[in-house]
């Protein structure tokens, strides 16, 4: 059966704007509501949400060592990734923490090389490698006369930590026993995200400083946004996709959101648009697309049925940013 155009259109539209703009809304957000109490709150929401869906449609619940894995997923995901990523948005301006982010692809083929040994380092992928460190540098680097100010030192290196959580994360994926439903699996994640993220918070002390009379309508609505169209429609639209297209097709978000992130800052959150941010985004965006488009080194046929039995029994549920 032909799939509508209009369908594919909408929910690529979806993950291209939608994730993309999600960047300035926790900006929004994170204005008024401490960072880790606000990632907490979009993701237990978003999690509750998935998970009672896919019980009301029949679909067992996770198994205990299930849970074990999503907890660890969880914690490298939601409480390190996401939550270094909304602290970072204090001191970062939400397109230039975007394409910070971008550089997860780098730090997932350096996993690959290292952990899973399903890449090697050639030529193409250093040259790719080197593309990826430059743009990051132009961005931070105080040495480089292209006007406006370089990204916050401590906000860098908590995006970068961030994106190598995100690398780390999606290697576990592939050998952890989790759902086979990617919407259990996600849903599961979010959900025990989201507790550990209010563990978090309440630990560095975020819920005596948090003051709900005092939060302004436009952050509730920054969070609202967030939860129901960036984790709940987003992860809908990106699950569907998958089942429709191929996954290089869908994964062409990764080279959209850093972009529309940046005029998303620029258009509606005043965000500078210069030389600087121009050129390390431009270099960062290059990284990933040589990285993406690079052919994983051939595997022994011994291994790949290995991989097969894996995946058959421990499928892959992250997916992209929600």
């Amino acid at each position: 059966m032909e799939v509508p155009r209009w369908k594919t259109l909408l929910a690529f539209a979806i993950i291209y704007f939608v994730w993309g703009s999600t960047f300035l809304a926790i900006r929004i957000g994170v204005r008024e509501v401490p960072p880790f109490l606000l990632a907490a709150m979009r993701f237990f929401a978003a999690g509750i949400a998935l998970y009672t869906w896919m019980i009301a449609r029949g679909e067992r619940s996770p198994t205990v060592r299930q849970w074990m894995s999503a907890l660890l997923l969880a914690l490298l995901i939601f409480v390190v990734d996401y939550g270094l990523l909304f602290w970072a948005e204090q001191r970062v301006p939400s397109g230039l923490a975007a394409v910070m982010m971008a550089t997860i692809p780098v730090f997932m083929a350096l996993s690959e090389i290292a952990l899973l040994r399903t890449q090697r380092l050639t030529v193409r992928l250093m040259l790719a490698l080197a593309i990826g460190i430059a743009g990051v540098a132009v961005l931070v680097s105080r040495s480089f006369n292209l006007g406006g100010a370089p990204v916050d030192t401590t906000g860098a290196v908590a995006l970068l930590i961030a994106s190598i959580s995100w690398s780390v994360s999606s290697a576990l994926t592939r050998k952890l026993p989790l759902p086979e439903s990617k919407v259990m699996s996600s849903g599961a994640q979010m959900l025990a995200g989201g507790v550990l993220l209010a563990i978090t918070a309440a630990a560095l002390g975020e819920f005596q400083r948090f003051n709900p009379g005092g939060v302004s309508r436009e952050a509730w609505l920054a969070l609202l946004y967030l939860t129901v169209a960036g984790s709940i429609v987003g992860f809908t639209a990106y699950v569907w996709l998958i089942h429709h297209h191929s996954p290089t097709k869908v994964g062409t978000y990764a080279y959209v959101n850093p972009v529309i992130a940046v005029l998303v800052g620029y258009f509606l959150g005043g965000e500078a648009l210069g030389a600087r941010t121009i050129l390390g985004t431009a270099f960062v965006l290059i990284s990933v697309i040589v990285i993406t488009t690079a052919k994983a080194k051939p595997v022994p046929p011994a291994l790949v049925l290995e991989h097969e039995k894996e995946n058959s029994r421990q499928p892959m549920s992250r997916a992209g940013r929600v």
